[in-house]
């Protein structure tokens, strides 16, 4: 059988996942980094509105959000900047300190591409296609004991591609064992790329089936409720993952925002609750979530109730390891003198300065690295501190 016939085989035969080589082991008292994508545009403005802001409802038109207090309305935060009533499950995290929202952030592109958007976003430098790997990768290669990382879905994103070991598993399927992967393991067992990559896969999958998850999607959750829950388990398990990576599509709101835009907020709110519920409170104290996307959206909507690709953007940071109940922006303002190209929210934080303050204070990643092997080109950009508790 040839490899590429073998491994399609393998993901209609069930086992769903994508391997690179490595084991997986884990240190209970370490520190858990997930890192949530979300694919196509995030608008910011949306997300955390600056309802406080003078210009906040001439500028958005249609799509701003109601004052707080009314129905349906903006859950305030500060006076000045809210959460999308959808996020409202969210809320309790912020008043407990473990919800941070940093706002006008961006990485550095603005040629509202998608694909080059993400892969800045991941490859960790300013343009795109500027290194083949990932900044998470490299970040994590440099801890000789840190267990293999694990990308939720049947694909490894570019973030978790390159000198770290890594494993991707689809959590939303029940985990199996099939005598006929078990037979296929014997047959290319001195195979040098198909050997150890079987031989991790049944690994992983077993992993799943001693913690539960990869569970069935009843009970009325999402399949990102279960999957986050998955996560949960496996960020407690002694063998299992310190990081995991998840991408979560359906972001590009170019139509009906208000009402798309509602469900897709619903959907990641009620993800995150699951990942608090379903995780050991030891571990949650050591967890911290990070919620990027690739670019904002233009400040002003377009003639379909939607809005288009724009630059400066929102992101959000939860955990029990998060010190939070506060936004963290050096807010430009929305007047028009201050949108960027007359159309976008001004980014003033650079999205990698809080990639580096993540890795510095949480995994304990030093400067020098940060600055040389991480995030390469990247002196200018100073590391956002105190965003995870000491």
């Amino acid at each position: 059988m040839r490899r590429r016939s073998l491994l399609e085989a393998l993901a209609v035969g069930g086992l769903g996942l994508a391997v690179a080589p490595g084991a997986l082991a884990v240190d209970d008292v370490a520190p858990r980094l997930v890192v949530v994508i979300l694919r196509g545009g995030l608008d910011g403005l949306a997300l955390a509105p600056p309802h406080g802001d003078p210009g906040y409802r001439s500028v958005r038109g249609g799509l701003a959000l109601p004052a707080p207090g009314t129905e349906g309305g903006i859950v305030d935060l500060d006076g000045t900047f809210g959460l999308h009533p959808a996020l409202a499950p969210l809320a309790p995290l912020y008043g407990q300190g473990e919800l941070v929202v940093v706002h006008a952030a961006s990485v550095p592109y603005d040629r509202r591409s998608h694909f080059d958007g993400q892969d800045v976003l991941e490859n960790g430098t300013a343009i795109p296609f500027g290194e083949r790997t990932g900044w998470l990768s490299r970040a994590l290669a440099l801890s000789e004991e840190a267990p293999a990382a694990l990308a939720v879905g049947r694909t490894i994103p570019l973030l978790l591609r390159g000198p770290a070991r890594a494993a991707s598993a689809d959590l939303t399927r029940r985990p199996r064992t099939d005598p006929w992967l078990q037979r296929v393991q014997q047959l290319y067992l001195d195979d040098p790329q198909l050997g150890p990559a079987l031989e991790e896969g049944l690994e992983i999958q077993a992993l799943l089936a001693r913690h539960g998850a990869g569970a069935s999607l009843g009970r009325r959750r999402s399949s990102l409720e279960t999957e986050l829950e998955g996560v949960a388990q496996l960020l407690g398990a002694l063998d299992g993952p310190r990081t995991v990576v998840l991408e979560v599509g359906g972001w590009d709101t170019h139509t009906g925002q208000l009402t798309s835009l509602s469900r897709q907020l619903e959907r990641l709110a009620l993800g995150m609750i699951a990942l608090k519920r379903a995780s050991e409170p030891g571990v949650w104290r050591r967890t911290v979530v990070l919620v990027v996307t690739e670019f904002g959206r233009t400040v002003r909507p377009n003639g379909t109730g939607g809005s288009d690709h724009g630059v400066g953007g929102a992101a959000l940071l939860l955990g029990g390891a998060v010190a939070g109940g506060r936004i963290v922006t050096d807010w430009p303002g929305l007047s028009e003198p201050r949108l960027l190209a007359g159309r976008d929210l001004r980014p003033t934080t650079d999205l990698r300065g809080v990639f580096k303050g993540v890795l510095h204070d949480h995994l304990g990643v030093p400067s020098g690295a940060l600055e040389d092997t991480v995030f390469p080109g990247s002196g200018s950009i100073p590391r956002v501190g105190g965003l995870v508790r000491g």
